[in-house]
């Protein structure tokens, strides 16, 4: 397990792959299927979603974000990036080259920046999304690192549960590895909501929170209880899970595809307080980021705000 740890680290290190590129599904079907899952229904994609999500480039949204840290609100900047690529089910990594496992997904990766008085705070997360099958995330990885020292956490998807791994330089939380039950991910909630909202799962759900909430707040990984709803405001979707712990999550989005995720709230009580996250869009460019590594491309930052 530590063997496969530092080689995800290290390809998380060196980028999309060693020649810079990202492989992208560039058909209008998913790839070839790896049904883990038996009695999953195949996941129905709507044309509008196959030729938005299947043409080669990624789409890069910038938010403006105000994120409650040690007790005070912190201003910052939210980056989603939605692609979809090749996924080796049996590695549970980004497929290299062409496999009956490979299993075709919708990628997200989130980053999160701000400042806490002198030092800075980076958290991204990855979370892929099969598009073959309704099932659950095969993975998330998420790491934080700020000037105390860093952490990992990661999920896999083996089937009936998920094995989990945490590396942190906290030594309450130490290096462990775990598992937990195969129920929906909070971190899976943005990709499902890009394929149809109206199929979100609504009432009372089992939902596992976010790992960018386990790690800031140190709380275990674990399945909670939780209501979810959908509702429909100013010709906007707006999904939210309110969680027994009083946890609350909310994503409002466009009500036609691709169902652009316009905003996102969270709140949840710690130490006391109420500690919030609200993220609000300012720009969004569909790109193939991946070849515009160019210092010409630098203006790129600018068409999203950066």
């Amino acid at each position: 397990m530590k063997t496969l740890l530092i080689f995800v680290c290290f390809f998380m290190l060196i980028g999309c792959d060693s020649t810079g590129n990202e492989t992208i599904a560039a058909s209008n079907q998913p790839n070839a299927l790896r049904n883990d899952v038996p009695d999953a229904a195949n996941r129905s994609l709507s044309p509008e979603f196959k030729d938005y999500w299947y043409a080669g480039v990624a789409e890069i949204s910038n938010y403006d974000l105000k994120i409650t840290r040690y007790g005070e609100e912190r201003d910052g900047n939210a980056v989603l990036i939605f692609v979809t690529e090749p996924f080796d089910a049996l590695d549970q990594i980004k497929a290299d080259k062409d496999k009956e496992t490979n299993r075709s997904v919708l990628k997200l990766n989130a980053t999160r920046d701000f400042y806490t008085g002198i030092y800075p705070y980076k958290i991204m997360s990855s979370t892929f999304l099969p598009l073959d099958k309704e099932e659950n995330a095969i993975k998330v990885a998420t790491s934080i690192q700020e000037w105390c020292g860093h952490t990992y956490m990661q999920l896999n998807n083996k089937g009936d549960k998920y094995d989990g791994v945490l590396y942190s330089y906290f030594q309450s939380e130490g290096n462990t590895e775990f598992t937990v039950e195969n129920v929906m991910l909070e971190n899976q909630i943005p990709n499902q909501l890009r394929i149809d909202p109206k199929l979100m799962p609504t009432g009372d759900i089992k939902i596992i929170p976010s790992t960018e909430y386990l790690r800031l707040t140190h709380n275990p990984t674990e399945a909670l209880m939780a209501t979810a709803s959908l509702e429909m405001q100013d010709d906007q979707f707006i999904y939210s899970v309110i969680y027994n712990n009083g946890r609350k999550i909310s994503y409002t989005l466009e009500s036609t595809s691709p169902y652009k995720i316009l905003s996102w709230y969270e709140e949840y009580p710690q130490r006391g307080s109420i500690s919030t996250s609200t993220a609000s869009l300012k720009k969004s460019l569909r790109t193939p980021y991946w070849n515009q590594n160019s210092n010409k491309y630098s203006v790129l930052r600018d068409s999203l705000g950066l």
